[in-house]
């Protein structure tokens, strides 16, 4: 961060000191503690000259009027950017892993399998969104009527791929309409997304219906069903061992909890941060405040992003406390997330 504050080798010190203190108590902590942690000739007089330091930087605070201090989000925040010492994973831990998550079963138990890992792992919770799609290139369109109220689709797309799907009309066409409409979608969208010509005919319909023509609202019409993804009310994420976050005191408030499990399962704003961390590559964290979402105000967020085919499709991570062990939860997102894409990527190369 470009406004990083400027502090002493000593000063550094002892804020690594402390919140790895805090993180692994979960209490203030104070001159006299940090003396007997730091191992070398330092007074609490000094430590607490240098504590007043990183209180008036913004970095510490105390949130009695007792003398312990703990970190504050822009404290995390230093300490995540400048001063963390990542452990490297035990080999026991990589070989669970490799072994659990290299079984190359179906792709939603994999995602639940990743999802579960992380949780046990790190005891916190484990969320994997669900693999993007890649564009969906439109190529050929029939519609076949086969009885009063179905249509058969025959759906070409990208480069061959035959979709075949029943759809049932709010009303009954006529197989000549039927005709034109696929005549007009065949012309006007060919090499288009499918998800983009149903927006642009959704919105035309919405907004112009009244200027439209009645090939093109036909055509509106039953490309609406014919491209509506079967997946578009999907879960989103898979959510694991979010009664982890019940074991901190600092979560265990019962409103506090309720508003996080709410927003969890209700999963837009969640979700918006995950996307957001498919915007670059490598770890992402989110401490406290830095959401944006008041409700997770007192949670962290450590994310990446997994690939399919060299393309990042989704994001997994795990939320906890603020104060969670970041050294050595890092790379277990790290490499579930590598490993996660690897078991996605066989499964997609395999022959089916």
């Amino acid at each position: 961060m470009s406004n990083r504050p400027a502090l002493s080798d000593r000063a550094q010190y002892l804020l690594k000191v402390l919140v790895e203190r805090y993180i692994e108590e979960g209490q203030p902590v104070g001159s006299r503690a940090l003396a007997r942690a730091v191992g070398f000739n330092l007074s609490p007089a000094t430590i607490r000259n240098v504590m007043a330091d990183l209180e008036d930087l913004g970095l510490v605070v105390s949130p009695h009027t007792s003398a312990g201090r703990v970190p504050t989000v822009s404290g995390y925040r230093f300490f995540i950017d400048s001063l963390l010492t990542v452990k490297p994973l035990q080999q026991n831990l990589i070989n669970q892993l490799e072994q659990d998550l290299g079984s190359y079963e179906s792709a939603d138990q994999l995602l639940e399998t990743a999802s579960k890992l992380l949780s046990e792992i790190t005891h916190l919770a484990g969320l994997v969104t669900l693999p993007r799609r890649a564009t969906t290139a439109f190529r050929h369109i029939e519609f076949l009527p086969i009885s009063q109220d179905r249509v058969l689709v025959i759906l070409v797309t990208n480069e061959h791929e035959v979709h075949n799907k029943i759809i049932r009309p709010a009303r009954r066409f006529s197989a000549a309409e039927l005709q034109t409409a696929a005549n007009y979608l065949n012309a006007v969208y060919v090499n288009k997304g499918l998800t983009s010509i149903r927006e642009s005919l959704l919105r035309e319909l919405q907004e112009t219906r009244d200027q439209m023509n009645q090939e093109a609202i036909n055509a509106a019409e039953m490309a609406e069903l014919a491209f509506r993804e079967k997946n578009e009310d999907s879960k989103g994420f898979i959510l694991a061992g979010e009664t982890n976050l019940m074991d901190f005191s600092e979560l265990a408030n019962m409103e506090r909890l309720r508003a996080l499990f709410d927003a969890l399962h209700q999963k837009q704003d969640i979700l918006y941060l995950l996307d957001r961390c498919l915007e670059t590559s490598g770890i992402r964290i989110f401490i406290g405040e830095e959401s944006g979402y008041q409700v997770f105000d007192q949670c962290s967020l450590v994310t990446t992003s997994y690939s399919i085919n060299n393309r990042m499709a989704g994001v997994l991570g795990v939320i906890g406390p603020t104060r969670m062990a970041y050294e050595r939860i890092i790379p277990v997102v790290d490499l579930t997330a590598k490993l996660l894409g690897a078991a996605l990527n066989h499964r997609s190369s395999s022959p089916s």
